[in-house]
């Protein structure tokens, strides 16, 4: 189940798998995928973990885009764990992306794990930053902005669950990608960026839950 919200003049939808859906233009729109994750750790002399993160990520993905048949397709940034991790793509994974990509737009938004132009051999264009009616960059910066980077978590009922963080000027995505770690939403940069508004956590469903004093920012009208 979804949770409908505004946010800076535009009705949205957060979705239980931490994708960001905006239906008035059908766009869907995800943040830090970090594909290649555990290539770039091995390749860097980190810990070895097994390589099915990139799969698991673009199941996900696939899901959400059968799920919602959107007219584009967003990435937030972070979109690889680094340029090189584009680069090593296998071609079958390339392949998946453009059947993916296959009648619809596709935005990478640069992040700062994926600065570089998007490699060749996957669709769509890359981006600094991207104002439309909404403003999506990776990281928080001036808002209203939907942004990525900090990877919300919260904890709910005993478990660490990815969230999304909604305020009066930010609207922060969680990370999408497997094999991504968590920034709780207490901590001292999501508190100054968030003071009050909702935190929506992931699951089987879209749980919102109020943080820091009432706000009515994101709540269901």
């Amino acid at each position: 189940m979804t949770h409908a919200f505004d946010f800076a003049g535009q009705r949205l939808e957060a979705r239980p798998s931490g994708a960001l859906f905006w239906p008035e233009r059908r766009w869907l729109i995800v943040a830090d995928l970090h594909l290649g994750k555990s290539e770039r750790m091995a390749r860097r002399g980190g810990s070895l973990l097994p390589p099915y993160e990139t799969l698991a990520t673009l199941d996900r993905l696939e899901a959400e885009i059968a799920a919602t048949d959107p007219a584009c397709v967003v990435s937030l940034g972070d979109g690889f764990d680094d340029d090189a991790a584009a680069l090593a793509l296998p071609d079958m994974l390339c392949d998946r992306l453009r059947a993916m990509a296959w009648g619809r737009r596709w935005i990478w938004v640069s992040g700062n794990h994926d600065p570089a132009p998007v490699c060749p051999r996957l669709p769509g264009e890359a981006v600094d930053a991207w104002t439309d009616g909404l403003t999506l960059r990776h990281q928080a910066g001036q808002g209203p902005d939907v942004s990525g980077h900090f990877h919300p978590c919260v904890r709910l009922a005993g478990d660490r669950r990815r969230c999304f963080l909604v305020g009066r000027d930010h609207l922060i995505l969680p990370a999408f990608g497997a094999y991504t770690g968590g920034l709780a939403i207490d901590s001292p940069v999501l508190a100054a960026l968030v003071p009050q508004g909702l935190a929506i956590a992931c699951g089987t469903r879209a749980l919102p839950i109020p943080v820091g004093a009432p706000a009515r920012a994101g709540r269901r009208a």
